[in-house]
């Protein structure tokens, strides 16, 4: 057993850090994505939310497989070819900002109207209240909910070995070729994954309890 791991243990770190930038990338587009996605489902005007709706339907209404797939073998027939991984990030960051844009949607709306309704009374502009009244709070308020998404994305990045991206489903796959025995190669990817799931639920558990709100809590999780 001590030579197994001896023997994947570069492989497998490689792989490792692969996943890790796949999830931490993809959180950050997810991000960058959904927190205005959520303002505009809430504020925006009808032809907005439109738009916005529809992508979130269609991102958490369809399987993460097929969006990998239409990304990585369907853009190339619209002239957009892209590498393994940049399919795998875009894919990922998609699905990602449409889940955190429902979970930055229900802090918004926890928050209630009456604040929107009193800085406008006072003469800030809508901007401005979204930016210094509503939008720090709603960073506050999402942390319990939006907590699921980095383990969730953390798992979903796993999708990506499917098209060759190197990252631990990957490595455990070359290695059970090798080896014709898939059992430890599948046991040590459960494993590594179990542990980095823990050590983000104990950063995210500290954060909120730093972070949080009295009285304002907002539920949600992937389905």
């Amino acid at each position: 057993m001590f030579e197994f791991f001896q023997n994947i243990y570069p492989a497998f770190l490689e792989g490792l850090l692969i996943t890790l930038e796949l999830a931490g990338v993809s959180l950050l587009i997810g991000f960058l994505i959904g927190v205005p996605t959520a303002f505009a489902k809430v504020y925006g005007r009808r032809w907005v939310r439109l738009i916005a709706n529809i992508y979130t339907d269609i991102f958490r209404g369809t399987p993460l497989l097929v969006q990998l797939f239409v990304v990585y073998y369907g853009l190339p027939d619209f002239g957009i070819t892209l590498s393994r991984i940049a399919a795998a990030l875009l894919t990922l960051g998609l699905n990602s900002g449409a889940y955190q844009a429902e979970y930055f949607r229900a802090a918004i709306q926890a928050i209630g109207q009456g604040q929107m309704m009193a800085a406008r009374s006072i003469g800030m502009s809508r901007l401005k209240a979204i930016r210094y009244i509503i939008l720090p709070q709603a960073l506050r308020a999402v942390i319990p909910a939006w907590s699921n998404e980095p383990v969730s994305l953390l798992k979903a990045s796993a999708v990506a070995f499917l098209i060759a991206v190197p990252d631990l489903m990957t490595k455990a796959k070359i290695l059970i070729t090798r080896t014709y025995d898939p059992l430890p190669a599948y046991f040590t990817v459960a494993a590594i994954y179990i542990f980095i799931v823990l050590l983000i639920t104990a950063g995210l558990n500290l954060i909120e309890n730093r972070l949080r709100i009295p009285g304002l809590q907002v539920g949600g999780s992937r389905r």
